[in-house]
């Protein structure tokens, strides 16, 4: 029964091909025949064609360029919005709205596949993605007082929760600075320290990957270190 079923479809694959071959003969014969009386209507409906072909493609190319532009302008806004940031804007944020300021800036330097991931299952790791090149990275975000300090131990956990990620970068980003011994555990552990001086230059137009060179660099010496007690008080030194 399967191969009589299969000798009519395939003698119906040839009939439909042959009478299209004879019907494709028979119009190629009838244009030849009638050319000087057919050839004028011809060109008529080519060129009809050809300009409703041009009009659909200066249609498209025009909305491409409107929907580029819409875009441009929605980016250049929030780039803008988010440089006119100031610290005390940044103090004021709840944690989950500070995730998403970070979340944002690694969007705008070209990071990709950026999700927020905070919350009490986040395993250390509260926003992923890849950056520019291709490497995967995992973010902790830590909106502290600017008088405290990260600790080492925050340090070691975000280290962790890059193994386990398996990402290749471990960035982490606070309002505060970081102890010294946070600041000898990130560049040995390769983590990118983020302090609130850097941060600072981050949202105001430095890329990440700029920063993620300078491996927590620019908190300054004791007498930085004096006057930054004296602008936000005594700071906590945690344990680590």
């Amino acid at each position: 029964m399967a191969r009589t079923r299969g000798r009519r479809s395939r003698r119906q694959r040839v009939r439909t091909a042959r009478n299209r071959a004879v019907a494709g003969a028979v119009l190629l014969a009838c244009l030849l025949l009638f050319w000087s009386e057919v050839w004028p209507y011809l060109l008529v409906v080519a060129v009809a064609v050809g300009l409703g072909a041009l009009v659909r493609w200066l249609w498209k190319t025009d909305r491409l360029h409107r929907l580029g532009d819409r875009a441009w302008r929605r980016q250049d806004a929030r780039q803008a919005a988010l440089r006119s940031l100031t610290s005390a804007d940044i103090d004021a944020m709840s944690g989950t709205r500070f995730e998403d300021l970070v979340a944002d800036l690694c969007r705008r330097d070209g990071c990709r596949e950026i999700q927020r991931v905070g919350g009490s299952r986040d395993n250390g790791v509260d926003i992923t993605g890849r950056l520019p090149d291709g490497r995967r990275m995992v973010v902790q975000c830590k909106r502290y007082a600017p008088h405290s300090a990260v600790s080492s131990g925050a340090v070691r956990d975000l280290m962790g929760a890059r193994i386990y990620a398996g990402a290749e970068v471990a960035v982490l980003v606070t309002t505060a600075r970081f102890s010294r011994p946070a600041q000898e555990t990130a560049r040995a552990g390769d983590v990118v320290a983020i302090h609130r001086d850097l941060l600072g230059h981050w949202h105001h137009g430095t890329p990440l990957t700029a920063l993620a060179g300078l491996r927590g660099a620019g908190q300054g010496d004791l007498r930085h270190l004096r006057r930054w007690k004296r602008t936000y008080g005594k700071q906590k030194r945690p344990a680590g």
